[in-house]
């Protein structure tokens, strides 16, 4: 068992027979999705679970914790592969000179991007209770569709910020919304809706702000087995569901397909390629003005 006093880096760790063995079926999962690295633990916890390794009850989920944080620690695991979306950030802009503030600036004209939503016949959002941000923005990004996530379903201001974009975009909205299929995740997804809504009826008067609950649903707890859990006795909130089932439960690559297949039914393809070949246009010319060689295109 791993030792919870474990500090730093621990390069000499020597786990155990049944430790290897789950550090083995670990692999396979990050194997598995690579494309949709970094993953969460629950993430990996839940894959463990399908893949038949580890049960739903008892202490595996807090067993796993502490193997991942000394596979990490002992380089067993990459650091790359796991992410912590709870972690928040104010870290100041600073530059080691000015060749420095030159490459940064010559990488921010090369990441130059319009809005990939110009033109389409509906504004996409995409929001997530469950803080999967990085997984999600990097199926959305492409699209330009933004990705919101945590406080936000409770929070006033995020949420009249939603009524406030439709407001400035003058299209109808749609929000495709993936939260846990509980008691919580139906109350949060409703109150968002209904509050956003009403925000918009004044903010946005005569724009329509349509929302749709796009993970996890029960159709999907039953084409993809996922792993469910009993309605907790002491949530008395209204639910029309025999069990519940978090969000992560859902495999990686299986909610990046749902995400994409929801953003590009909404989305004119010929539109959006009309659009990329005016942006690579402006990305190159920008470039040129701030006097740096644009890099070579594809052959």
């Amino acid at each position: 068992m791993p030792d919870r006093r474990a500090r730093g880096y621990q390069p000499f760790w020597k786990p155990r027979a049944s430790t290897l063995e789950l550090l083995v079926a670990v692999d396979r999962v990050l194997d598995r999705y690579t494309a949709q690295l970094p993953l969460t633990i629950r993430q990996i916890w839940y894959s463990l679970i399908s893949d038949g390794v580890l049960p739903k009850e008892g202490r595996p989920y807090k067993r796993l914790i502490e193997v991942m944080g000394m596979a990490r620690r002992s380089g067993r695991v990459p650091w790359e592969a796991l992410r912590d979306d709870t972690e928040i950030r104010a870290e100041p802009a600073f530059y080691a000179g000015p060749d420095d503030f030159r490459a940064a600036l010559r990488q921010a004209a090369a990441e130059y991007q319009l809005d990939r939503q110009t033109g389409q016949p509906l504004r996409l959002e995409v929001w997530s209770e469950s803080g999967m941000v990085s997984q999600l923005r990097a199926v959305a990004g492409p699209y330009g569709v933004p990705v919101y996530s945590g406080s936000g379903f409770s929070g006033l201001p995020a949420k009249r910020a939603a009524a406030l974009r439709a407001a400035a975009d003058r299209r109808p909205a749609k929000v495709s919304v993936v939260s846990d299929w509980d008691p919580s995740g139906v109350h949060l997804f409703s109150a968002l809706a209904e509050d956003v809504s009403a925000f918009a009826a004044v903010d946005a008067p005569g724009i329509e702000v349509v929302f749709e609950r796009l993970a996890v649903t029960e159709q999907q707890i039953e084409e993809y087995r996922l792993p469910t859990a009993p309605t907790k006795v002491s949530d008395n909130r209204a639910f029309t569901g025999i069990s519940t089932t978090q969000a992560e439960a859902l495999p990686p690559d299986i909610l990046a397909a749902v995400v994409r297949d929801a953003i590009t039914s909404h989305h004119d393809p010929d539109i959006l390629a009309g659009l990329l070949e005016r942006e690579e246009r402006e990305r190159r010319g920008l470039l040129g003005s701030l006097g740096f060689q644009a890099d070579p295109g594809p052959d």
